[in-house]
Formats: C-alpha cells, structure tokens, sequence
C-alpha cells in the first residue's frame, strides 16, 4: 500500500502483492479463515488514469522500470516502480505538481537507466473498488478488484480486462512463514470465487500485449 509523500522527500513503498485474473462476472471473494482477519471494509471506488512513458528504445521497460503520472485515488502523483526484486517491487512517488512535465526530481531518479528523452507509451484508466482485510493490529492486506481500459498509444491498440491485487498492509506478517500462511489462505478464498493466476505480471506490459 502506497502513501502519500511529505515534504520534499519522494514516498517509498515495497510492494508485495499477488495477481489474479478473473471474468466480468466472477463474484468477490468469501473471505473467511484469513489469519489475523476479523474485518473486511466496504467496497471504495476510485477512478485512476495513469499515463506511462519510455523512450523511443524502451529503455526502462527493457530494465523492469515503470515510471507513470496518476491522478484519482489516494497516491495519486507521479511514480517510479523498480525492477521486481524478490517478492517485492520498489516504488517511490511524488506529488503531481504542475503541468504535465516530467518533474526534475522524477528525471534524476530515472538517470540511473536513462536520460533519454520519455514519451508517451500507454495510457491506463482504471475504475477500481478497494476493500481492505483488518485485524487487531491495523490493516493486514488491501484487495483491489480493477476493471480496466488500456492503450497502447504507439500502436494505437486498446485492451480491456478485469483483475484482482491482494496487496500486504502494515499489519501484515513481518514473517516469512505468516506472510506465506496469509497469501494461502487468501488465495483459497480468491480461486474459490473463481480467480486464477494473472497471465500478465503488470497491467503495464498486458495493455503493451505481454
């Protein structure tokens, strides 16, 4: 779960989540027999559009690298996602700030893969229903069911899908062990509805057709 920056310091998150895809009428998940889970939230909408870059090259998609401005939501600002390392994925954000242009502090955390010139790859609208999974602690998890709209702008090719994230939160097992017992129980629940594994690993590289 992404939060909002403060000050002039970039938001840092590792994300560690699971995808699934499902058809337009698969049911949502009965959530029972989730460890540390006694309360499920009621469903908040939010309508995300992300718009992502790259160079002419693909520099930062052939190195893992995602970089997006988003508006609608709770972080929406501009973001770097890193390669995937692990069962995580680094992603820093920034506040959108004015205009459309990529911000200074967003082209020198790009450096390190390129200095390229970025224009626009892909755009993503989302309408996205979030609920989150609580237990004593706080929030354990947070699960997304996204219905989304993609374009690929340099092909001019236009994809629709829906897909499920289960996102750890805060109160998440800090363990190994809890962390592998949550996302089992979870995904009992998530293929029980009729969920199964996601074809793409990010909405990125399935609205490019990957």
């Amino acid at each position: 779960m992404s939060e909002r920056p403060t000050g002039s310091e970039p938001s840092r998150t590792v994300e560690v989540e699971r995808k699934y895809d499902v058809d337009a009428d698969t049911p949502l998940p009965a959530w029972t027999g989730i460890p540390g889970v006694d309360e499920v939230s009621s469903g908040e909408l939010r309508e995300l559009d992300a718009r992502y870059l790259d160079t002419a090259d693909a520099a930062l998609s052939r190195a893992g690298v995602a970089v997006r401005r988003r508006t609608g939501g709770p972080d929406a600002g501009w973001h770097i996602k890193g390669p995937r390392e692990g069962d995580g994925r680094l992603e820093i954000g920034w506040p959108l700030g004015d205009g459309d242009g990529v911000p200074a502090a967003v082209a020198e955390a790009l450096a390190r893969w390129t200095t390229g010139e970025l224009t626009p790859l892909a755009r993503i609208e989302n309408s996205r229903t979030a609920y989150l999974l609580t237990g004593p602690g706080g929030v354990v998890a947070e699960f997304v069911d996204d219905r989304v709209r993609a374009t690929d702008l340099r092909q001019g090719v236009r994809r629709e899908w829906r897909e499920w994230e289960l996102e750890l939160g805060p109160a998440a097992p800090s363990d190994e062990e809890g962390r592998a017992a949550l996302f089992a129980a979870a995904e009992r629940a998530i293929t029980a509805a009729g969920a199964r594994d996601a074809a793409s690993g990010s909405k990125l590289a399935r609205a490019l057709g990957f």
